[in-house]
């Protein structure tokens, strides 16, 4: 996530016009009379520049019309090291061409800046809802307005979607993920220079963030085994179609490889983010830890052994994703005690860990 770069719509409708006039006509053998049109970019501020737009041109075989997703990579201050909008083109791509898991198709990327001022892709909209985090889909939005076994439908459906991507061979196709040596050593490391680069901003709780950094690094687990790991294993970031089926998986940016417990301690911590730590009650229909651990083991077909371990682990993670990420609601106009809020709840959701996994 960064602060985006604001945009002009009809400048940057323009931009890609013209830029994607040359690439189609590439890819269709001639195209003409292309229209961007209905461009919409959303008040996201603090992910990576997206658009939306609908796209039409003459081709050999007559009109065609296409919906689009921009996505460009950020430019201004960010909430990681070093955003890279193209691995996570790379990865959706290479996920389409070696499994049958959902992902949107990424027909044009583009590493010179020169169009927007950054490396971008484009990838074709895929229709559906997406349970929304702001405000928690279990309090709020079309989730709440499913029946209770509908609820319990699509969240299973998103954690077997989970399952899947998990038992994908991740050999040979997927070598540029792998960071050589134990991947969770690897995790580690590159976490810890995370921790590094964004202490400045860890002023709240600092000292549970860095008992949670000691923690997962002084008890760290026995491997075992490894594969795809998602990065940020979520049904906020999974579009659902009109039977509740997971069409699509989104936002690849944290994609390695390793145990896929990484994944299932995000999802289970980011849950709790959502409804319990916030003092609300769980949407009827959606399990709790336990039934979700269970039903986890059951659809990957193996144990998960150190979930707690996991969750200290995401709470770390989601710990200095808000650190940064009070700065910078601050510094775009929000009063500082919300701000200051968005951290300690998740400080106070890795205190809780830490004392559960000492006791």
């Amino acid at each position: 996530m960064t602060v985006a770069t604001r945009r002009e719509a009809a400048d940057t409708a323009e931009r890609l016009r013209g830029w994607l006039a040359g690439r189609i006509g590439e890819v269709a053998g001639g195209a003409t009379d292309l229209v961007v049109a209905n461009l919409e970019l959303p008040d996201a501020g603090f992910s990576n520049e997206t658009a939306f737009c609908e796209v039409g041109w003459t081709g050999a075989g007559g009109r065609e019309h296409r919906d689009y997703v921009l996505r460009i990579q950020p430019t201004a201050h960010q909430l990681f090291v070093e955003p890279d909008a193209l691995f996570q083109a790379r990865m959706m791509r290479t996920l389409a061409a070696a499994s049958d898991l959902p992902v949107p198709r990424v027909p044009f990327v583009e590493s010179d800046p020169a169009v927007f001022g950054a490396p971008f892709y484009v990838m074709e909209r895929v229709p559906g809802r997406i349970p929304p985090d702001v405000p928690s889909y279990h309090r709020r939005g079309w989730v709440v307005a499913l029946d209770e076994a509908d609820r319990g439908r699509m969240y299973d459906n998103g954690l077997a979607a989970l399952a899947r991507l998990h038992a994908v061979d991740h050999r040979g196709a997927f070598d540029f993920l792998a960071p050589g040596g134990d991947p969770l050593a690897a995790y580690l490391d590159r976490l810890t220079e995370w921790f590094r680069w964004a202490e400045p901003d860890v002023v709240h709780d600092a000292d549970v963030v860095r008992a949670g950094l000691a923690h997962v690094r002084a008890a760290r687990p026995a491997p075992e085994g490894e594969g795809l790991v998602w990065g940020d294993a979520r049904v906020g970031n999974m579009i659902f179609d009109d039977r509740l089926g997971v069409a699509a998986m989104l936002d690849w940016e944290g994609a390695t490889v390793g145990p896929p417990g990484i994944d299932l301690g995000w999802w289970l911590v980011f849950e709790d983010y959502l409804c319990e730590a916030q003092g609300k009650p769980r949407l009827a229909g959606v399990p709790g830890r336990e039934a979700t651990i269970a039903r986890y083991e059951e659809l990957a077909g193996r144990g998960v052994p150190a979930v707690g371990y996991y969750e200290v682990l995401a709470a770390l993670v989601l710990s200095l994703i808000t650190s940064r990420l009070s700065r910078l609601l601050v510094e775009s106009g929000l009063a500082a005690e919300v701000a200051v809020e968005y951290t300690t709840r998740v400080t106070g959701m890795l205190r809780q860990r830490l004392e559960r996994e000492s006791a």
